[in-house]
């Protein structure tokens, strides 16, 4: 099995989610619209559930999913939405 370096991980998820400047509201909207727009559904499920932590409702993260399409493209858009559906009709975890 491949060991993953901790580094682009650490980096990520320390340095750049803590940094001034937006509130996490706005970084996960940020990342599920970048997400969505590369196609990265594999990442997609796992930051629904964050945005949720991060106090985006179901509805914002729908908008945030509606407002990627006309500029990523409608068949990834569709993807994420199928996505968002299914992690957003799982019970929240306490």
């Amino acid at each position: 099995m491949l060991k993953r370096s901790a580094g682009p991980t650490a980096a990520a998820w320390g340095g750049v989610w803590t940094r001034d400047g937006l509130d996490r509201r706005t970084r996960s909207a940020i990342t599920l619209s970048v997400l969505t727009a590369l196609g990265c559904h594999d990442e997609l499920a796992k930051h629904v559930k964050a945005a949720r932590r991060n106090g985006l409702t179901d509805a914002e993260i729908a908008e945030v999913l509606l407002r990627t399409a006309p500029y990523s493209g409608i068949p990834k858009a569709n993807s994420a939405f199928a996505i968002a559906d299914k992690v957003l009709s799982e019970p929240a975890a306490d």
